[in-house]
Protein backbone atom coordinates (compact mmCIF):
# COMPACT_ATOMS: atom_id res chain seq x y z
CA UNK A 1 0.00 0.00 0.00
CA UNK A 2 1.30 3.41 -0.83
CA UNK A 3 1.64 6.33 1.50
CA UNK A 4 -1.34 8.55 2.28
CA UNK A 5 0.06 11.50 0.33
CA UNK A 6 0.70 9.31 -2.73
CA UNK A 7 -2.92 8.16 -2.75
CA UNK A 8 -4.19 11.69 -2.17
CA UNK A 9 -2.06 12.93 -5.08
CA UNK A 10 -3.43 10.17 -7.31
CA UNK A 11 -7.02 11.05 -6.40
CA UNK A 12 -6.38 14.73 -7.15
CA UNK A 13 -4.84 13.79 -10.51
CA UNK A 14 -7.79 11.50 -11.28
CA UNK A 15 -10.06 14.46 -10.56
CA UNK A 16 -8.18 16.31 -13.29
CA UNK A 17 -8.83 13.44 -15.73
CA UNK A 18 -5.40 11.77 -15.54
CA UNK A 19 -5.86 8.18 -16.75
CA UNK A 20 -2.37 7.12 -15.69
CA UNK A 21 -3.09 8.29 -12.14
CA UNK A 22 -6.38 6.38 -12.24
CA UNK A 23 -4.55 3.22 -13.28
CA UNK A 24 -1.97 3.72 -10.52
CA UNK A 25 -4.74 4.36 -7.97
CA UNK A 26 -6.50 1.19 -9.07
CA UNK A 27 -3.28 -0.83 -8.75
CA UNK A 28 -2.54 0.61 -5.31
CA UNK A 29 -5.99 0.24 -3.77
CA UNK A 30 -8.09 -2.32 -5.65
CA UNK A 31 -7.09 -5.31 -3.51
CA UNK A 32 -8.22 -3.66 -0.29
CA UNK A 33 -11.39 -2.26 -1.86
CA UNK A 34 -12.20 -5.67 -3.33
CA UNK A 35 -11.92 -7.11 0.18
CA UNK A 36 -14.44 -4.54 1.41
CA UNK A 37 -16.87 -5.42 -1.39
CA UNK A 38 -16.41 -9.15 -0.83
CA UNK A 39 -16.98 -8.80 2.91
CA UNK A 40 -20.29 -6.99 2.34
CA UNK A 41 -21.58 -9.12 -0.53
CA UNK A 42 -20.07 -12.52 0.27
CA UNK A 43 -20.11 -13.27 -3.47
CA UNK A 44 -16.92 -13.02 -5.50
CA UNK A 45 -18.54 -12.25 -8.87
CA UNK A 46 -20.76 -9.53 -7.42
CA UNK A 47 -17.80 -8.10 -5.49
CA UNK A 48 -15.77 -7.86 -8.71
CA UNK A 49 -18.63 -6.07 -10.48
CA UNK A 50 -19.15 -3.78 -7.53
CA UNK A 51 -15.45 -2.94 -7.39
CA UNK A 52 -15.67 -1.78 -10.99
CA UNK A 53 -18.76 0.28 -10.15
CA UNK A 54 -16.89 1.80 -7.21
CA UNK A 55 -13.99 2.83 -9.43
CA UNK A 56 -16.41 4.39 -11.90
CA UNK A 57 -17.67 6.48 -8.97
CA UNK A 58 -14.07 7.32 -8.02
CA UNK A 59 -13.50 8.57 -11.59
CA UNK A 60 -16.71 10.61 -11.48
CA UNK A 61 -16.27 12.03 -7.98
CA UNK A 62 -12.50 12.45 -7.64
CA UNK A 63 -12.76 16.14 -8.51
CA UNK A 64 -14.89 16.57 -5.36
CA UNK A 65 -12.35 14.90 -3.07
CA UNK A 66 -10.77 17.37 -0.69
CA UNK A 67 -7.50 16.82 1.15
CA UNK A 68 -8.62 17.33 4.73
CA UNK A 69 -6.16 15.38 6.84
CA UNK A 70 -8.32 12.26 6.91
CA UNK A 71 -7.12 9.10 5.25
CA UNK A 72 -7.87 9.01 1.52
CA UNK A 73 -8.47 5.28 1.97
CA UNK A 74 -11.43 6.16 4.17
CA UNK A 75 -12.99 8.02 1.25
CA UNK A 76 -12.26 5.17 -1.17
CA UNK A 77 -13.49 2.50 1.25
CA UNK A 78 -16.68 4.48 1.84
CA UNK A 79 -17.35 4.63 -1.90
CA UNK A 80 -16.71 0.89 -2.29
CA UNK A 81 -18.72 -0.06 0.78
CA UNK A 82 -21.67 2.09 -0.28
CA UNK A 83 -21.59 0.58 -3.77
CA UNK A 84 -21.56 -2.91 -2.21
CA UNK A 85 -24.44 -2.05 0.11
CA UNK A 86 -26.41 -0.69 -2.85
CA UNK A 87 -25.77 -3.96 -4.72
CA UNK A 88 -26.82 -5.96 -1.64
CA UNK A 89 -30.02 -3.95 -1.31
CA UNK A 90 -30.77 -4.41 -5.00
CA UNK A 91 -30.23 -8.15 -4.64
CA UNK A 92 -32.56 -8.32 -1.66
CA UNK A 93 -35.17 -6.07 -3.30
CA UNK A 94 -35.22 -8.27 -6.38
CA UNK A 95 -35.94 -11.38 -4.31
CA UNK A 96 -38.79 -10.00 -2.21
CA UNK A 97 -42.20 -11.54 -2.69
CA UNK A 98 -44.58 -8.58 -2.82
CA UNK A 99 -47.21 -10.59 -0.91
CA UNK A 100 -44.77 -11.13 1.96
CA UNK A 101 -43.83 -7.47 2.40
CA UNK A 102 -46.17 -7.06 5.38
CA UNK A 103 -44.11 -9.74 7.22
CA UNK A 104 -40.79 -7.96 6.85
CA UNK A 105 -39.11 -6.92 10.05
CA UNK A 106 -36.88 -3.89 10.33
CA UNK A 107 -33.78 -6.09 10.65
CA UNK A 108 -32.57 -4.51 13.85
CA UNK A 109 -31.65 -6.88 16.65
CA UNK A 110 -34.12 -7.66 19.36
CA UNK A 111 -33.36 -6.26 22.82
CA UNK A 112 -32.08 -9.70 23.82
CA UNK A 113 -29.91 -9.91 20.69
CA UNK A 114 -28.52 -6.43 21.30
CA UNK A 115 -27.67 -7.34 24.91
CA UNK A 116 -25.94 -10.54 23.81
CA UNK A 117 -23.99 -8.69 21.11
CA UNK A 118 -22.91 -6.01 23.60
CA UNK A 119 -21.81 -8.67 26.06
CA UNK A 120 -19.83 -10.53 23.38
CA UNK A 121 -18.24 -7.29 22.19
CA UNK A 122 -17.22 -6.49 25.79
CA UNK A 123 -15.72 -9.97 26.21
CA UNK A 124 -13.79 -9.65 22.94
CA UNK A 125 -12.46 -6.20 23.83
CA UNK A 126 -11.43 -7.50 27.25
CA UNK A 127 -9.55 -10.37 25.62
CA UNK A 128 -7.90 -7.99 23.14
CA UNK A 129 -6.77 -5.87 26.10
CA UNK A 130 -5.05 -8.94 27.58
CA UNK A 131 -2.73 -9.11 24.56
CA UNK A 132 0.45 -7.05 24.39
CA UNK A 133 -0.37 -3.59 23.06
CA UNK A 134 1.38 -4.04 19.69
CA UNK A 135 -0.18 -7.50 19.17
CA UNK A 136 -3.62 -6.17 20.05
CA UNK A 137 -3.19 -3.24 17.66
CA UNK A 138 -2.02 -5.60 14.89
CA UNK A 139 -5.05 -7.89 15.39
CA UNK A 140 -7.45 -4.94 15.33
CA UNK A 141 -5.84 -3.53 12.18
CA UNK A 142 -5.79 -6.91 10.43
CA UNK A 143 -9.26 -8.17 11.26
CA UNK A 144 -11.26 -5.01 11.87
CA UNK A 145 -9.58 -2.50 9.54
CA UNK A 146 -8.50 -4.95 6.82
CA UNK A 147 -4.77 -4.14 6.80
CA UNK A 148 -2.66 -6.74 4.99
CA UNK A 149 0.17 -8.70 6.60
CA UNK A 150 2.63 -6.69 4.54
CA UNK A 151 1.18 -3.36 5.68
CA UNK A 152 1.26 -4.50 9.29
CA UNK A 153 4.83 -5.79 9.01
CA UNK A 154 5.91 -2.42 7.64
CA UNK A 155 3.94 -0.51 10.27
CA UNK A 156 5.41 -2.48 13.18
CA UNK A 157 8.83 -2.77 11.52
CA UNK A 158 9.00 -6.57 11.74
CA UNK A 159 9.55 -9.24 9.08
CA UNK A 160 6.46 -10.49 7.26
CA UNK A 161 6.67 -13.99 8.77
CA UNK A 162 7.00 -12.50 12.24
CA UNK A 163 3.76 -10.58 11.68
CA UNK A 164 2.03 -13.78 10.58
CA UNK A 165 3.28 -15.48 13.75
CA UNK A 166 2.10 -12.56 15.91
CA UNK A 167 -1.37 -12.75 14.43
CA UNK A 168 -1.64 -16.55 14.59
CA UNK A 169 -0.49 -16.65 18.24
CA UNK A 170 -2.70 -13.70 19.15
CA UNK A 171 -5.74 -15.42 17.63
CA UNK A 172 -4.97 -18.56 19.63
CA UNK A 173 -4.75 -16.47 22.81
CA UNK A 174 -8.05 -14.79 21.94
CA UNK A 175 -9.66 -18.17 21.34
CA UNK A 176 -8.45 -19.39 24.74
CA UNK A 177 -9.62 -16.21 26.43
CA UNK A 178 -13.06 -16.34 24.82
CA UNK A 179 -13.53 -20.00 25.74
CA UNK A 180 -13.04 -19.26 29.47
Amino acid sequence: MRERTDIEDMIVQVGLGDRAAFSALYDATSAKLFGVCLRVLNNRAEAEDTLQDAFVKVWQKADRYSVNGNSPMTWLITLARNAAIDKLRARKAGSVDIDAVHDLSDGSPTPEGAAIAASERKRLMGCLDELEADRSDAVRRAYLDGDSYKELAERFDVPLNTMRTWLRRSLLKLKDCLSR
